[in-house]
């Protein structure tokens, strides 16, 4: 099946996906501690019957029981070697289950590692070892590939990349979404969607984790903003303990009922995950039966996306600021930082500037005498891990660009590509691959065209290349080419011209580089803002400038109000009031100038550990002489607290939290020698972590882990498939007060009770809390533990950190 064979498929009718496989392969014998497909491969009528019975109840598309079968995965079961033979036997087995017709799907699951930039495994190793696993796919003959479950942005991207650069299938590309709406790592739906369908993916949803009725709702959040096919795969309702075993607590009819629903939402394709049967896709097939889904909406806005933010700008939003400063043109101190591979001052530029109204980033990294491109990703990875806001590739070089946008986290805006001979196709390309917006630079040479009617020929020309791509008038902004005025009187009226022809003509994205227009001039910041003001009338939707100018920004939010892109003036009006009366309270310890211990709170709130050790240094020596112990007390503890009130009020997200709980812990190895005996003296609490037996599940349990440790809790970690006993004897062998147990499949969760009854036994008075992406806090009360933490910081809350502190503080 090719690309326009599916989207046709999908137009035409509700095509209906498979069930569960692992909790039905349960059913046929699958033991708890061998890896699923090469006991499939062993047992193939197991999997072969199972999939029979769901093509014969009307599943158009199943899902081969590849789901494991990646090196980074079968390296565990000592079966990476077996790759090849394994998925191409798998895909036989699949497409051999029915006479019928059915398309196969190779599905393809995370390695159980997080990508950098929010983990260690590299991102060109993630994306071998997909290569790996989906040229055996190919080679084995299925129809389509389906990357699902997955939790991490990045990773998700790496697999998606290796498909594209193998292959020409069509690719369903399905994420895994908590309760609080958000995959592990932060990233909503709707920025999900905009990154993997820019990236190329043929369809996108979401599977497992949830039942229906939360399901329905993201679909029918992103449904509006789609230009690809939706995908929903839910689970049968929410896991329980009956007699011993996990089930679940939605039967087929149930589950049956939430179709219309779905299919009003504007679902294309559905399917059935953990604890589905064929009974289950006889229900949605019985409901979807001759209903055509609904149209693509997609509503013509222009966006980029972090990680875990989308920005939308154009005519009918308020002028979009991109940040200017995190460039080292013309800016000594930057460049000399750059240049020892520090990132203080980019730290600085990047908070200032979003704290001021920047909503992306604009990032430069070209300084003589440094490798260009691996400073840029060095800053990209930095920001990428400790910023929303989505960023602005700056390079004159092309493979610096290219670079970036292949191991960006997002969907990236390109600044720029101009008329140059044998740049121009390269840029558009590599836009094209990894799914970035670009601007639009009207020159041709070196020589800056002065008119108008110049600069608009140089713009069609490149607007008529970047259509070779597929690219449309939402995919591209112009630069209006500001050039200054005091060398050339004219030139704002020219500049004004192209940004109209921009919103008259092409009904495309403007953008100036505003300072350029004031150069020579004295009292810059006048001529910056009315230049702003006349180019906002005209059309512009977007500048690049400095934030921090305070009546640009207020020019900036009356030109908003004027021209009805603030509902009510409410966003100029707020502006006011703080300018009035004060600024609102940032997540920061105040606004103000800091006092070095002000600065080593700040360290902790914004993760930065590579400064924390000079500002406690600072501290210990500033007039304040404040001691040790109280430096602790008053600033790192309420620091780290602060961090999980924003955690918890997802404001912060995973790798925010582990950089803050990172700075923590070198803070506390810096005072730790200025401590008496007795302050440190405190014994340390004791955990013993596992994932239980029969799951090989570890991901999560590894975060809570790294989490504990830099808590200052001792964790002793036995990693995956760990049994009962081994994990009470070690408990008891190293005296713990807790034992952290994690279990990922719904098959493996009765283990937790196993080792719960077995403890009971010892009345040891160790106590043991529970987590996991099937657990919940009503399991954790069934099977009688002290706890259950839906994440890493739940489970440092659950294990009282106080008790770490010194007792005389």
């Amino acid at each position: 099946m090719n690309k326009t064979e599916f989207a046709g498929l999908c137009e035409k009718k509700i095509v209906v996906l498979d069930g569960a496989t692992g909790t039905e392969l349960q059913k046929y014998g699958l033991p708890k501690d061998v890896c699923p497909e090469k006991w499939v491969y062993d047992y193939p009528e197991t999997i072969s019957e199972i999939q029979k019975k769901y093509v014969e109840a009307g599943s158009d598309i199943v899902y081969a029981c590849t789901f494991g079968a990646n090196r980074a995965k079968l390296s565990e079961y000592g079966l990476e070697n077996d790759l090849k033979n394994l998925n191409i036997k798998l895909i036989e087995i699949s497409k051999n289950c029915s006479n019928k017709n059915f398309f196969v799907a190779g599905d393809i699951s995370p390695t159980g590692k997080f990508v950098e930039p929010f983990g260690d495994l590299s991102f060109e190793e993630a994306v071998v070892i997909y290569k790996e696993q989906i040229s055996s796919l190919v080679e084995g003959g299925v129809d389509i590939l389906a990357i699902e479950t997955m939790i991490d942005i990045q990773e998700t991207r790496a697999a998606l990349i290796a498909a594209k650069e193998i292959c020409d299938l069509p690719v369903m590309v399905t994420m895994t979404f908590s309760e609080d709406g958000k995959t592990l790592t932060g990233t909503d739906p709707l920025t999900a969607l905009n990154i993997l369908q820019s990236l190329g993916a043929s369809a996108f949803g979401c599977n497992c984790s949830t039942g229906p009725e939360a399901m329905i709702k993201i679909i029918k959040e992103i449904k509006p903003y789609s230009k690809i096919p939706l995908i929903a795969k839910p689970n049968a309702g929410l896991p329980v303990l009956k007699n011993g075993r996990t089930e679940f607590n939605m039967n087929s009819e149930e589950f049956g009922e939430y179709i219309p629903a779905f299919i009003d939402a504007g679902i294309n394709i559905i399917g059935g995950c953990c604890g589905t049967t064929n009974e289950f896709i006889k229900q949605i097939k019985k409901r979807v039966e001759g209903v055509k889904p609904l149209k693509l909406e997609n509503q013509k806005i222009s966006s980029v996306s972090s990680a875990r933010k989308t920005v939308f700008f154009g005519h009918n939003f308020p002028l979009t600021i991109i940040g200017e400063r995190i460039n080292p043109t013309g800016k000594k101190e930057l460049q000399e930082e750059l240049k020892s591979n520090k990132l203080n001052i980019v730290r600085k530029f990047a908070s200032e500037q979003l704290i001021s109204g920047a909503a992306i980033l604009d990032v430069n990294a070209g300084v003589p005498g440094i490798n260009e491109k691996e400073k840029m990703f060095e800053i990209i990875r930095f920001l990428s891990k400790n910023f929303d806001a989505p960023l602005c590739i700056d390079s004159s070089d092309p493979e610096v660009i290219e670079t970036a946008l292949r191991l960006y986290p997002g969907k990236a805006l390109i600044n720029s590509i101009s008329a140059e001979p044998h740049k121009t196709e390269k840029l558009l390309e590599a836009a094209s691959k990894y799914g970035a917006m670009f601007i639009i630079l009207p020159l041709s040479g070196k020589i800056v065209p002065k008119s108008a009617a110049e600069r608009i020929e140089i713009i069609n020309q490149i607007i008529s290349e970047s259509k070779k791509f597929g690219f449309t008038n939402l995919d591209y902004v112009v630069d209006g080419l500001v050039m200054t005025i005091s060398s050339n009187p004219d030139s704002a009226l020219e500049t004004l011209k192209v940004i109209e022809y921009c919103s008259e003509k092409l009904k495309c994205n403007s953008v100036l580089g505003l300072s350029n227009i004031s150069f020579g001039l004295p009292e810059r910041s006048y001529v910056n803002s009315a230049f702003l003001v006349m180019a906002a009338s005209k059309g512009l939707t977007m500048t690049i400038a400095n934030p921090s100018d305070e009546l640009l920004i207020i020019m900036k939010r009356a030109s908003d109000a004027l021209l009805m892109k603030d509902k009510n003036c409410g966003t100029y009006i707020s502006l006011m009031n703080k300018k009035k009366y004060g600024r609102e309270d940032s997540v920061k310890i105040n606004d103000g100038v800091l006092d070095p211990c002000g600065l080593v709170y700040n360290s902790i709130l914004e993760g930065d550990s590579d400064n924390i050790e000079s500002r406690i240094d600072s501290a210990l020596k500033s007039k304040s002489k404040i001691s040790p112990s109280d430096l602790i007390d008053k600033y790192l503890i309420p620091a780290i607290t602060k961090v999980g009130e924003l955690y918890d009020q997802k404001k912060y997200f995973l790798p925010q939290l582990i950089s803050s709980a990172e700075t923590m812990k070198k803070g506390f190895t810096v005072l730790e020698p200025y401590l008496s005996k007795r302050e440190i003296e405190t014994k340390k609490i004791t955990i013993v972590m596992a994932t239980v037996k029969g799951d090989i599940h570890d991901i999560g349990k590894n975060i809570v882990c790294l989490m504990l440790k830099n808590y200052g809790i001792n964790v002793i970690d036995l990693g995956k498939d760990a049994t009962a006993e081994k994990i009470i004897e070690t408990a008891l062998n190293h005296n713990a007060d807790f034992i952290g147990l994690s279990a990922l499949m719904t098959t493996t969760m009765p283990q937790m009770k196993i080792t719960a009854d077995l403890l009971n036994q010892k009345k040891s008075g160790i106590k043991i809390i529970i987590g996991g992406a099937v657990v919940t806090q009503k399991y954790a009360e069934e099977i009688g533990v002290y706890g259950y933490a839906a994440d890493a910081f739940a489970a440092v809350k659950l294990i009282e950190p106080g008790l770490l502190i010194p007792k005389s503080i």
